[in-house]
């Protein structure tokens, strides 16, 4: 959809940026503090002192449970990674990129969501030219995600980003938007 290049987008407007999928690297990482309660559960998924996503994922293949209890693990070390970003943030406005936002019922805690937005066709070209998955693993991912246009209506603010210059200016009005509520908050 292009929802990273968009949250840098506001970036560039003076807001702050939080990244869950950057902050469960950092959690992942050597002395990362993923590292050790998944190694103790699951051994083989620590190579070289860090997580191996290729193993967890072979885990989680292999074990009906492990998912839940990686999550059990990660979920509460990401909200702590999370809140104390938020806490430190200097911009008047801060930005949580968070994946499958409405699918884990996130959004109930956010003042405001941006939805970002594309056709279906070009989604689905997006993450082919990407080659970092086949197209049967995109269309499982997709499934597990509520529609599209579902998520658009319950967002406050909708970004197409059918060019980098009409997400760009999308952007800016949203930023201009949400500090004039702030201003007459």
């Amino acid at each position: 959809m292009g929802k990273s290049t968009t949250a840098k987008l506001f970036v560039d407007e003076g807001c702050a940026l939080w990244d869950a999928d950057a902050a469960v690297h950092r959690l992942y990482d050597k002395d990362g503090a993923a590292v050790k309660p998944i190694g103790d559960l699951f051994p083989d998924a620590i190579v070289d002192g860090m997580v191996s996503r290729p193993a967890l994922k072979k885990t989680i293949s292999q074990r009906s449970e492990a998912l839940r209890q990686i999550e059990k693990i990660v979920h509460p070390l990401v909200a702590q990674d999370r809140t104390t970003f938020i806490t430190a943030a200097k911009s008047d406005i801060v930005v949580l990129d968070i994946p499958l936002l409405f699918e884990t019922g996130g959004d109930a805690h956010m003042d405001a969501v941006a939805c970002v937005t594309i056709s279906a066709e070009i989604q689905e070209q997006r993450v082919m030219d990407r080659g970092t998955m086949t197209f049967e693993q995109f269309n499982a991912i997709k499934a597990k995600q509520i529609p599209n246009d579902e998520k658009c209506a319950r967002a406050n603010y909708v970004i197409e980003t059918d060019t980098i210059e009409h997400a760009r200016q999308q952007v800016q009005e949203v930023v201009a938007d949400i500090r004039e509520k702030m201003n007459h908050a």
